[in-house]
């Protein structure tokens, strides 16, 4: 890239599995660190999960992203040393392992610090560090519920719903990393590294910023509201004419008047119970319905041409389909493509996009060990005689 990248110059040692960490790493890397990526030599199980080619799941291709790929067996005293060496020569560590299991393999914050002072070690779990559930397992279904998403999600009465998503695991990786920044900005200042400790829990606890102090303050309990939201209206989704969906956010004042002109109930435009959102959360039925009712004989697309026409935000529910298609989209650049086995293959962009220094996919992800020798043998000194002893006795893939 002509380009520089913000995090260039930073080594990153990600370690561990599945989604969280891994994530972490996908966004550093994107934006420029050096992130060699330890895996056991069975690899990261998301390699084989859902849609495999030629033994690798499309979905590594993107999570892998920008990695150097390092096999080693951490149930080995060898394995162990050679990861101790590389966080030894690390800006930062991710990792998302059980609380405790980087100690007990003496790979621990209090482990790598005396030597390297500097490091960034960056720790995601279920519950976090301490407190009486930290050694819980975690995965991000389960603490999504905890974290309190999984109660307001869905529709009143049933079975809370879950996205369609890992959103705990995501969400944590971006913490994750908006942690390491901040700590790589306090590192410029003092010279010391320290420990960034993620809950996946407490990742999604952070999105009830408005839920807390309405309960503390109100004693209210913000339930499930299906498709709607709590106490802001009109904003919802409407089914059209053509057997699609809609979302209408008509919830400012004067974005409400003039929906409702466009809607033909002019009536309720200029209805002074219906003025201001306090007034229309206590008439929602009606105002839902009237709005209901229109869309149900317009073809979606003529609603939302229509509605955009007076400046009222409106949209569709799109699928991953649409969103290809989609020229918006496209002039954003928000899908990457790379080359897989000669075969072109899109991936997203990630995000927030920077002006100056954007991020960028410089390679798929790629088969397991495939950095072994650079890294091992270019970055730790391992001869090659050395390197076939690894592989030979199953430390490395």
């Amino acid at each position: 890239m002509s380009q520089s990248r913000p995090l260039e110059g930073l080594r990153v040692i990600e370690m561990g599995q599945l989604l969280a960490g891994p994530f972490t790493g996908t966004i550093l890397g994107y934006f420029g660190a050096e992130v060699i990526k330890v895996e056991p030599p069975t690899g990261d199980p998301i390699r084989g999960w859902r849609e495999v080619r030629n033994g690798t799941s499309l979905w590594y291709h993107s999570l892998g992203r920008n990695k150097k790929s390092v096999t080693l067996d951490l149930k080995t005293d060898r394995g162990r040393e050679l990861a101790k060496q590389l966080l030894l020569m690390a800006d930062i560590v991710v990792e998302n392992f059980r609380p405790g299991a980087m100690e007990s393999w003496g790979l621990g914050p209090d482990d790598i610090k005396p030597e390297n002072p500097g490091i960034i070690y960056t720790r995601i779990s279920g519950y976090g560090q301490d407190g009486p559930f930290a050694a819980k397992p975690g995965y991000a279904s389960v603490t999504e519920g905890y974290g309190g998403l999984r109660y307001i999600n869905g529709e009143p009465g049933k079975t809370p719903v879950r996205p369609n998503i890992s959103i705990g695991d995501t969400l944590s990786a971006i913490h994750a990393a908006l942690g390491v920044a901040l700590a790589v900005i306090e590192r410029s200042k003092s010279g010391a590294g320290q420990v960034v400790d993620v809950a996946l829990y407490e990742s999604i606890f952070n999105l009830l910023e408005g839920i807390v102090p309405e309960y503390d303050g109100a004693n209210v309990v913000r339930e499930p509201s299906g498709t709607t939201i709590t106490g802001i209206v009109p904003t919802n989704t409407y089914l059209c004419k053509d057997g699609k969906y809609v979302i209408i956010g008509g919830n400012g004042d004067s974005i409400f008047k003039r929906l409702m002109i466009e809607v033909g109930r002019p009536d309720m435009a200029e209805d002074p119970e219906l003025e201001h959102n306090a007034g229309r959360v206590v008439h929602q039925d009606r105002l839902d319905q009237a709005l209901a009712d229109w869309c149900a004989g317009i073809d979606s697309t003529e609603v939302i041409q229509r509605l955009e026409d007076v400046r009222v935000p409106v949209g569709p529910i799109y699928s991953v389909a649409d969103m290809m298609d989609d020229p918006h989209y496209q002039a954003r650049g928000m899908f990457e493509s790379v080359e897989i086995d000669g075969k072109p293959l899109k991936i997203p962009a990630i995000m927030p996009k920077l002006s100056q220094t954007p991020g960028a996919t410089q390679w798929p992800g790629g088969r397991i060990g495939s950095h072994n020798d650079e890294v091992l043998g270019d970055l730790l000194n391992l001869s090659a005689d050395e390197l076939a002893e690894l592989k030979a006795s199953g430390v490395t893939a």
